[in-house]
């Protein structure tokens, strides 16, 4: 639960017992490798906290094709947030691709959280501009910039999923083939296969 202190406080400080309410809001939940986090067609009740493990966000479209939306590793929040703040069922799979342990939060317990302490409030409402930032950058890198341009802008922002994810998952997540991201990818940086 330290990390999660750490985490909060880089965006507003909270006492010990603030802290001590804050956490019992969540529970923890152990998910193994290749295990769902979220399915399409589940109701999503919770946004999840990863404390150890990376996880896959996609999405498949009628003819079967994979589209990662999101990497996520620990430290990150993640859910399918249309459906969590609906609470309506999931339009896209989350999947771990490690063992791993998140902290969950439900909407209700995120939305008394947040109405009975305005750190919390606040701390939320700028984890969900950071992430809004992050994917509209990306969606302006995707239609703007060519593979080798999305490949190096991805290995700068975020060298420990490039050291951690297959070069496959990596190649579908920038929108090229993996052929491609082989001509680009260095042979320093490959690895075994997750």
């Amino acid at each position: 639960m330290d990390k999660l202190r750490k985490h909060i406080e880089e965006i507003t400080p909270v006492s010990d017992e603030e802290f001590e309410y804050v956490k019992t809001f969540l529970t923890r939940k152990r998910v193994r490798k290749h295990q769902y986090l979220i399915q399409v067609g589940d109701i999503v009740t919770c946004d999840y906290w990863i404390t150890r493990g990376i996880f896959r966000a996609f999405y498949v479209d009628k003819t079967g094709k994979e589209h990662i939306l999101q990497f996520a590793l620990e430290n990150s929040w993640l859910s399918d947030y249309n459906a969590f703040f609906n609470q309506t069922e999931s339009k896209m799979n989350i999947v771990c691709m490690e063992d791993a342990e998140v902290l969950c939060l439900t909407l209700l317990a995120k939305e008394k959280l947040a109405s009975e302490l305005h750190k919390m409030e606040h701390f939320f409402r700028m984890k969900v501009t950071r992430g809004y930032t992050v994917q509209q950058h990306r969606i302006i890198s995707l239609l703007s910039n060519n593979p080798r341009q999305r490949y190096e802008e991805f290995e700068s922002l975020y060298p420990n999923i490039v050291k951690k994810v297959p070069k496959k998952y990596i190649a579908e997540y920038l929108g090229i083939s993996r052929e491609t991201l082989s001509r680009l990818y260095p042979v320093s940086h490959r690895h075994a296969s997750i």
